[in-house]
């Protein structure tokens, strides 16, 4: 197929999708290996089953640039004003609404009357500290205003990678929907040092999305939608309104974001990317109307009510395509021809935004947050056998690693990468040569200095080598998750190794 070119108001955009495989594997008999048993993500799983099934669960992530002026620091209260009446009307009419919100370091700037947006790690972790209660107290006051209650959380990347600290989260969002409670999380900046330095909000609304099982997750941003051309060049540009294919986009993403916030456009697409590969329709708007978003949810749900299903969810919108129409060429003069043939009234038509379709086959909760949650803290080279033998279901044993890199304990996730074994080593002793191909994520059974002990052994042997064996797999192949062949993490040699 041709890659087609898109543009986010004249930016060039793409990257890459990721997705799983796994089945169930024996566990090891001694010093317990963990188990993703998930009774908590069942409960919500059942939660989820017992909600009316046109009540929606929505993510709504504001930037910075959204709520704060970039040059006098000051909030946005017309703004935030309109998005706490979005989210209260969203609220009445029975959906449940997560915010997702920066903004912290901007507040703080203003709060200290700072000019520009420091360098520096600690001032930056001083001035989110500073801003955040503010925000959060503005947030409060102007829900208070409707009588509606909200609850703040803070999360890490840590908080989430481990698997029993993110089902609790998992349950505390959920919970505070059940209460009819408006959540607003943001990244902990105070503590999450890679938040700060590359801008993750985007990432975690994606997450938090996918966490809770949300039904749709926006993207608020400074433009309406993607394009088939630059608008800014070509006056003849077509807004995009439905994307269902990653894998076409020819792209180019160069934006740097704000300056105050720290994310750009690529981040958006990132997290548009894994909002769908858990089976959340994402969508990007603008954040300057934050109406639309009521409006997109109205326009979805009368398209549904005509296709004959009463919720957004429950449609497959990939059958709406035919067989040789290119997944992109539905903008909105194609659009139309839908309304049409579904009597959807013209007034019902849709905000300029774009829509990216969730994926028909969604990424199980468990090996969503394998993949896409916990930073690896190692790497297990793998021979081309043992690659094969994973994806034939098997658990990775001792004699298909080649080599270690890192410094990992017990339950810990690494990335598998795919070697040329030798059958000689080099002079510096490596059983490997060729460039390592990152293949997918594991959470290990033992730590790094015990795989490096038994790797290249058979599974038979390694009670005699450590004086105990946890189990017959360094990892079970239930707790192996693969990308696609396309959707490779593009990872460093050096991170690697």
């Amino acid at each position: 197929m041709t890659a087609t070119a898109i543009h986010f108001a004249g930016l060039d955009l793409g990257r890459d999708l990721a997705s799983h495989e796994g089945c169930n594997a024996a566990p090891g008999p001694r010093r317990r290996p963990f188990t993703m048993t998930d009774e908590a993500f069942t409960a919500s799983q059942d939660a989820d089953m017992k909600r009316p099934r046109s009540q929606q669960t929505i993510v709504i992530k504001l930037g910075t640039s959204s709520i704060v002026d970039e040059k006098t620091h000051e909030p946005l209260l017309p703004i935030l004003t309109l998005i706490v009446d979005t989210a209260f009307k969203l609220r009445k009419n029975g959906h449940r609404v997560v915010i997702v919100s920066s903004g912290a370091i901007g507040v703080g700037l203003r709060r200290m009357e700072v000019d520009k947006r420091p360098k520096h790690l600690a001032q930056l972790q001083a001035l989110a500290a500073i801003g955040q209660c503010r925000l959060m107290s503005l947030w409060d006051s102007l829900f208070g205003h409707l009588s509606q209650p909200i609850a703040q959380i803070l999360l890490t990347r840590n908080d989430i990678a481990d698997r029993t600290r993110y089902l609790n989260a998992q349950n505390t969002v959920n919970q505070l929907l059940d209460m009819g409670v408006i959540p607003i999380v943001n990244e902990n900046d105070t503590l999450a040092v890679s938040e700060i330095k590359f801008g993750d909000n985007d990432t975690l609304s994606a997450i938090t999305a996918a966490m809770i099982h949300a039904d749709l997750l926006f993207l608020m941003t400074d433009v309406d939608c993607l394009y088939d051309k630059n608008p800014r060049t070509n006056p003849d540009a077509k807004p995009i309104e439905i994307v269902d294919d990653f894998s076409v986009l020819d792209a180019d993403v160069s934006s740097a974001g704000s300056s105050l916030g720290t994310g750009g456009m690529s981040t958006k697409i990132i997290a548009a990317k894994l909002g769908t590969l858990a089976g959340v329709t994402t969508i990007i708007t603008r954040s300057s109307n934050p109406g639309n978003i009521l409006g997109i949810v109205r326009y979805l749900h009368a398209v549904k009510q005509a296709n004959g299903s009463p919720c957004v969810s429950d449609v497959d919108e990939h059958s709406v395509h035919s067989g040789s129409e290119p997944p992109l060429s539905r903008t909105t003069t194609s659009l139309n021809l839908l309304e049409a043939s579904t009597n959807v009234e013209d007034e019902l038509s849709p905000p300029l935004h774009t829509r990216f379709l969730p994926s028909s086959d969604p990424i199980p909760d468990r090996y969503f947050w394998l993949l896409h949650t916990p930073a690896p803290h190692g790497t297990l080279f793998i021979d081309e056998g043992c690659h094969r033998a994973l994806l034939d279901k098997a658990g990775l044993l001792p004699v298909g690693i080649v080599d270690v890199a890192g410094n990992f304990a017990q339950h810990e996730v690494v990335r598998l990468a795919v070697v040329n074994r030798r059958s000689t080593p080099t002079a510096s002793g490596q059983m490997w040569d060729g460039e390592p191909l990152e293949v997918g994520r594991a959470l290990v059974n033992y730590a790094s200095a015990e795989i490096s002990r038994i790797m290249g052994h058979q599974s038979t042997d390694i009670h005699g080598i450590l004086g105990y064996a946890d189990s017959e797999y360094v990892a079970q192949r239930s707790h192996i998750g693969f990308f696609r062949s396309h959707s490779r993490p593009a990872t460093p040699l050096s991170d690697l190794l």
